[in-house]
Formats: structure tokens, sequence, C-alpha cells
């Protein structure tokens, strides 16, 4: 692996491991649902992300950078039936009887094996990778090289979505991660 790929790799690793942490305690029960508060209206239900989201949406992930570098996803791909519940855009649904959602640990185990495969096949691409344009028009205006969309993808945009986790747990009584 070149110098900069090992740096991204390294800070992807411990976003990784803040995901591990982010699931300790977290029932199949909790984890698809929206927190929920008493009002004098009713009950009011927090328009926010839960871990069954967030985990199925950060899998789809490492085969959309593996495709940036030219690796082979296969060992990679996140289960076809991810890509319509979970892909940037798509409503993040409360499934209080585990009906919209894959099971927890389906989920996480997609989340959990498709980076640590990622991780692997990147060890054998070179910094010159990280330097061409950016393969996707839609990233392009904000990253213009693949160097800068995949240091954003593995890095930034896991730990936005692992602070909503992380809220999220405080919201149903769960200890902070820290």
């Amino acid at each position: 692996m070149g110098q900069f790929l090992d740096q991204i790799v390294a800070a992807s690793r411990r976003g990784r491991g803040f995901a591990e942490k982010a699931v300790v305690g977290v029932t199949p029960q909790l984890f698809a649902r929206k927190p929920r508060f008493e009002t004098s209206a009713g009950v009011k239900v927090v328009d926010a992300n839960h871990p069954a989201f967030v985990y199925g949406h950060l899998a789809l992930y490492p085969a959309r950078i593996g495709s940036m570098l030219d690796l082979d996803t296969s060992s990679f791909n996140a289960p076809a039936d991810f890509s319509d519940l979970f892909k940037a855009g798509v409503e993040c649904k409360d499934d209080p009887e585990g009906r919209i959602y894959p099971a927890m640990d389906r989920i996480t185990a997609a989340f959990f094996s498709n980076y640590d495969a990622l991780y692997e096949k990147m060890a054998k691409v070179d910094d010159s990778a990280l330097l061409k344009a950016t393969p996707e028009e839609r990233y392009r205006a904000h990253f213009p090289t693949t160097g800068m969309a995949v240091a954003f993808m593995l890095t930034s945009h896991v730990m936005v979505h692992m602070g909503q986790v992380s809220t999220w747990r405080r919201c149903f009584g769960l200890p902070p991660l820290m």
C-alpha cells in the first residue's frame, strides 16, 4: 500500500473501531427504532437515523470505493436488497415490528466484513490511483481526485454517521462511547 493510502486506511480503521463500540448494548429490538418522547399533544417520533439505517447505508460504500480504485469488489458488495433500503437520499423509517429492515446481525456483518475486505484489497493499491480524476461525476465537483473521494468516504462519511448513532444511543439511555 502506498503512504497516503496507508494513512487513509489507518484513520478509517479508527472509525471502524468506533462502529464496533457503537453497537455494544444495542438490542435487535431497538436497532431499527427511532427515538420518541411524550409531549402534551402525544408521542413525538424523532426523525433521526437509527443504527440499522446507518450501518446498512455505510455497508454500500466499500464497493463504491473499490470501484473508484479499479478493484474487484466481489468480496465486499453489499447484499442486493441493501441498495433500495439504504442508498443516499432514502428515508430512514421507524421499524417497530422489524419488517422493513434486515436483521441486526445481517446488517452489521455486511458493514464490518465489507470494510475489512476493502482494507485487504487496498493493500495492493499504489498511491498513484489516488491522483486520477474521480470517476463518478456527482462526486467530482466536491472531490476532483479519487484520493479526495476515497479519503472522505472512508473517514468523514463514516464518522458523521457514527455521530448519529452516538446521539441515538443517548436517546435510548445507552452509555456514551468515549
